[in-house]
């Protein structure tokens, strides 16, 4: 005799299941998300796995092509540069630059946009005020320009490149999560929490942030597409990673005037910031769907 259930197990999944099972039902935003992951791994053991040394030179194997090319060897997947390094090593470690520090100042950012953006959301009055205005005016200003603007102030420089792009990401966040907390606010369980007494810290936590940590999840992929953007052409015009640092700008920057003699030097970096950038997209889109599909049920 088959067990007499109330409820149907759909009902009882949890909102995290629920999302999930709407996310893998988008085919591309699946692949996505694999090779996301697969760029994460890379970033974390690259420099464990990579076969060469980022600036070990072989002096007898200068501008080889990649392999699978007649005049390739197998000792090089991807090929040589003209001073005869690796690329396959620098291109693996140059996603801990590129993919990995883009990963920290996403996730700082959206760190302090969640506090801060917090903070503007419940705020009331003329600190509300002026706060608005000075987020609508630094959001004028392209995320790109504005890191350049405070790399001019700290220096060029990798790090001072990762603290830049978290300065000019930052309004962006705040002014996302303001939204949404005001947004919160202004619901029915609210006020019913505000009548029961609750306290603000409680309003917050058991409130506000379980019903917007969703989207502070897309919010954040959003950032790490700009993120990885923003690294790779602060190193392309020399304002960021230094050659001959194997960040993905930096080699674009470095090897640009081989573009006609070896093209795999420039290609390969820009088909990595090509995945990289979709991959990201990807999870992105298909989170806002999931999201789309889950309130419409």
């Amino acid at each position: 005799m088959a067990k007499f259930n109330l409820y149907s197990e759909d009902s009882n999944r949890s909102p995290l299941f629920r999302l999930w099972r709407k996310f893998r039902s988008n085919h591309p935003a699946l692949v996505g998300l694999w090779l996301f992951s697969a760029l994460t791994i890379l970033a974390i053991v690259a420099p464990l796995v990579s076969p060469y040394g980022v600036n070990q030179q072989h002096a007898d194997a200068l501008l080889l092509p990649p392999s699978w090319h007649q005049a390739g060897d197998v000792r090089f997947i991807l090929g040589t540069d003209d001073l005869g390094r690796d690329i396959l090593s620098r291109l693996m470690n140059g996603a801990t630059y590129t993919f990995g520090l883009s990963i920290v100042a996403a996730l700082v950012t959206t760190l302090l946009g969640v506090i801060l953006g917090t903070l503007a959301g419940s705020s009331k009055g003329l600190k509300s005020s002026i706060l608005n205005h000075l987020l609508d005016i630094t959001l004028a200003i392209p995320s790109l320009l504005l890191a350049i603007i405070i790399i001019a102030v700290l220096g060029p420089g990798l790090m001072n490149t990762v603290w830049a792009i978290i300065f000019a990401l930052l309004p962006q966040h705040i002014h996302s999560i303001r939204n949404l907390v005001v947004s919160e606010l202004s619901k029915d369980y609210i006020i019913a929490f505000k009548l029961d007494g609750a306290s603000r810290w409680k309003i917050l936590v058991r409130g506000i942030l379980p019903n917007i940590y969703e989207h502070i999840v897309v919010i954040f992929t959003m950032a790490l597409s700009t993120a990885i953007l923003d690294i790779a052409a602060l190193g392309f015009l020399k304002l960021g990673a230094q050659p001959p640092s194997t960040e993905w700008g930096a080699i674009l920057a470095e090897n640009l005037n081989l573009i006609y003699l070896a093209p795999w030097t420039v290609g390969l970096p820009g088909v990595l910031l090509f995945l990289a950038v979709l991959s990201t997209n990807l999870v992105g889109d298909g989170l806002r769907e999931a999201l789309k599909k889950r309130k419409a049920d």
